[in-house]
């Protein structure tokens, strides 16, 4: 075992910290090389890049973390590496193999070990694949050249002092059209909801509730999470939209609250004018696993669920505390989803 960095790791917070070591691939001529495992941190390209000129690019994020009896995991890798594909075909770019891009992220995992935190610390080793066109496009086309890179980085749990219920906001902006790139991790998603979600904090709201673009009278996804809801009788019910990132999360959460805590799953279209009808609301990703909704605000309307602004709903509660127990070890996953770095 590699000896642990001496960082303060119960109160990390969610930034970047430059870590050790980190993984670069180049694709030049139709074909990827080898990749290697660098500590160099600085990417240099063309100023003339199609990253820079036209948006060219995606990404992943994904955790490592250390279970109660020292192994280093990572949570379904497999699922990001699907999703990394899918975006670089619909972006125009070179897939990275599905099976490299494992290896590559267990690679750089294995790099940084000195960097995972310890077990209990509630903090966790935040894995970052991105990839971009890298070299110069001037004309609007795909480059010819690309980067993929994957950057580790330690970070804290997402909410300090435990999940407080959040307050959203049904948002007037646009997350993604129709036939658009709602589905995929691109880059430019992201940058369009900047000033949505720096329009909202400036209103005291903790994010914003997208709407389907087409009707605006459907539940899409916030900028960066899933929604998952509680029926009064115990139901989880998420929203189905070709438009929402498929998220890795909230389909581990579907699938536990079936298969482990015998509930009853729909995916489904979920109107507007029926959340207020829904017991619990929770945002979940990577980042924070579920944050609680404790009251959504439409144009001065609010709708406030029966759990309350103080902690999370108990069926949430038993959700998170399911998954994250699979994530560390405490609860047998189901096969295929803890993949060992060792």
């Amino acid at each position: 075992m590699m000896e642990k960095k001496n960082l303060d790791w119960a109160n990390l917070g969610f930034g970047y910290m430059k870590t050790d070591k980190r993984f670069v691939a180049n694709y030049k001529d139709g074909a990827w090389d080898e990749g290697v495992i660098t500590e160099d941190d600085k990417v240099v390209i063309s100023e003339c890049a199609g990253v820079l000129q036209y948006a060219q690019t995606c990404f992943e994020g994904l955790k490592a973390y250390t279970t109660e009896d020292g192994h280093i995991v990572m949570f379904r890798p497999d699922m990001n590496a699907k999703r990394m594909a899918d975006s670089a075909r619909r972006l125009e770019m070179p897939v990275f193999p599905e099976d490299k891009f494992i290896e590559a992220v267990a690679k750089v995992v294995k790099a940084n070990e000195a960097w995972v935190p310890p077990f209990g610390s509630g903090a966790t080793l935040y894995v970052r694949p991105y990839m971009f066109g890298s070299n110069p496009v001037i004309g609007v086309k795909p480059a010819d050249e690309y980067q993929f890179r994957i950057l580790v980085t330690p970070v804290g749990p997402y909410f300090k002092g435990g999940a407080k219920p959040l307050t959203i906001k049904v948002s007037d902006f646009d997350r993604a059209a129709p036939n658009g790139t709602g589905h995929i991790k691109a880059g430019l998603n992201y940058a369009m909801s900047l000033h949505p979600i720096v329009t909202a904090h400036n209103e005291g709201y903790a994010e914003n509730m997208y709407l389907d673009s087409a009707t605006r009278t459907k539940v899409e996804e916030t900028g960066g999470a899933n929604f998952i809801f509680i029926t009064k009788d115990g139901k989880l019910v998420t929203p189905k939209s070709d438009t929402i990132l498929p998220s890795i999360t909230r389909r581990s959460l579907c699938y536990v609250a079936k298969e482990y805590l015998g509930m009853e799953v729909e995916e489904r279209e979920v109107f507007l004018s029926e959340v207020k009808d829904f017991a619990e609301c929770g945002l979940c990703g990577t980042a924070a696993v579920i944050s609680p909704v404790g009251k959504i605000v439409d144009h001065g309307e609010e709708i406030c669920f029966p759990s309350g602004m103080e902690k999370m709903g108990p069926t949430i509660q038993k959700l998170y505390d399911t998954l994250t127990g699979i994530q560390m070890g405490k609860i047998e996953a189901p096969e295929g989803w803890i993949y060992t770095v060792e």
